[in-house]
């Protein structure tokens, strides 16, 4: 269907949702009509509604920059906004900011509020700076789970802290939440086929369970055509391979083998993209960790614009798991929320911002490199083609920079957290 047709419609609706969106649907309101960009024509009907959430909405100047279109209610979080865009906009860090910089980027109201721009720069500086955590003010000797929805999210999204926790000594279970097996390539298992058959040649395994499962595998391998479900010893395989992958990428920071848990929850067994909803088995399968571990801080994947939902669904499952276990008698743990695979906290969104050095990123992507199957080329990239350490790399760098640009500290690299009601 051309947009001439589109456009011939009573009543337009456009439905966005997720953080990913957010670009093209301040392009499709806000932007000049573009022949590139469909949806800009949009402008031109007289009866078209975009329902988006917030997360899609974020670019919008009515939720990125309200303070420019009006008066707007100053609180604290807003005002922290304000004053990081200003300086962006000025090319100033914060503390260099002038009475001249907030009338001509129309935030005299603002300082207004605050008596002069010095008191003002000083507070937003001062709340920033209070973000910084470093391991000396990280949790010691707590009970921790990390929350991985896929078997890399973990290292990918907060290799860096979990280095750290491990080094104060905390009680730490990583729990992969599902098995990931669908993200693993045909070849990949062909690939552990033939270092097994080589094994058995040489005599150190017996050589007829080998061949045989070999034969099943690569008749039906060969055999399968797109969205066809793997026969279950392939999907035992897959999952064998990045349970494999799991427990060196923990291991690489510290970890014991034994702090891995697979939780294999079932709404991920469809052996397809497409998953089950969460349901009551799900669920009661976090609740027994939660129940056994009695954790006193959880991190939980706040990324919900991952291409396959499972993020969100995982999250879904822990909040209901919450839910149960509070009201059976346990104490609710604190809980941040990781980010990293797809994108990264803001400075003025996140709680809590933990440094890096060189050698702690260096180690994080080390750890990541334990993920074979999914180096190079990851079935399931998403809108960003680079491999997942060198996104890792660039966003714990660049919220580093972000920082010194601002005028705070130096550091070489961070991961951003939010506390989940913090």
């Amino acid at each position: 269907m051309g947009v001439a047709t589109i456009l011939e419609a009573r009543e337009i609706l456009i439905l966005a949702t997720g953080e990913h969106k957010a670009a093209i649907v301040r392009r499709a309101v806000e932007g000049e009509v573009d022949y590139e960009v469909a949806a800009t024509f949009l402008q031109r009907h007289p009866n078209t509604t975009f329902y988006i959430d917030r997360p899609a909405a974020a670019a919008l100047t009515r939720e990125a920059t309200p303070w420019l279109l009006g008066s707007v209610e100053w609180t604290p979080e807003l005002t922290v906004r304000a004053v990081v865009w200003l300086s962006h906009q000025a090319g100033k860090a914060i503390l260099k900011l002038t009475q001249g910089d907030y009338t001509e980027h129309r935030l005299s109201a603002l300082v207004a509020r605050h008596g002069s721009p010095g008191a003002l720069n000083g507070l937003v500086f001062n709340t920033l700076g209070a973000k910084i955590r470093g391991r000396s003010k990280l949790p010691r000797d707590q009970r921790v789970i990390c929350f991985s929805p896929h078997p890399d999210d973990d290292v990918i999204s907060m290799g860096g802290i979990l280095r750290k926790l491990v080094e104060n000594e905390n009680e730490i279970t990583v729990a992969y939440m599902t098995s990931g097996n669908v993200a693993v390539f045909d070849h990949d298992v062909l690939r552990h086929l033939d270092f097994l058959r080589r094994l058995a040649s040489e005599e150190h395994i017996e050589m007829g369970a080998v061949d045989a499962l070999s034969r099943r595998a690569e008749a039906s391998l060969s055999a399968k055509h797109p969205g066809d479900v793997d026969i279950p010893e392939v999907q035992d395989a897959k999952r064998i391979i990045r349970e494999t992958e799991a427990v060196a990428g923990i291991r690489t920071l510290g970890l014991e083998d034994d702090a891995a848990r697979f939780l294999n929850l079932p709404f991920y067994q469809t052996g397809m993209v497409r998953k089950d909803p969460i349901g009551p088995a799900d669920v009661a399968i976090v609740r027994a960790l939660l129940e056994e571990i009695g954790p006193d801080l959880i991190f939980v994947a706040g990324d919900l614009s991952d291409p396959h939902g499972t993020h969100r669904m995982c999250k879904e499952a822990i909040d209901r798991a919450l839910v149960e276990y509070v009201a059976g008698g346990g104490r609710r743990p604190e809980m941040w929320l990781y980010r990293g695979a797809w994108q990264e906290w803001p400075v003025t969104e996140a709680t809590w911002l933990v440094p890096l050095s060189q050698e702690e990123l260096r180690l994080k992507i080390q750890a990541i490199f334990k993920h074979q199957s999914q180096k190079d080329s990851a079935p399931f990239p998403g809108p960003d083609e680079r491999e997942f350490w060198q996104r890792v790399e660039a966003r714990n760098m660049g919220t580093a920079a972000e920082l010194d640009r601002l005028g705070l500290a130096e550091y070489f690299a961070m991961e951003a957290y939010v506390v989940e009601g913090g």
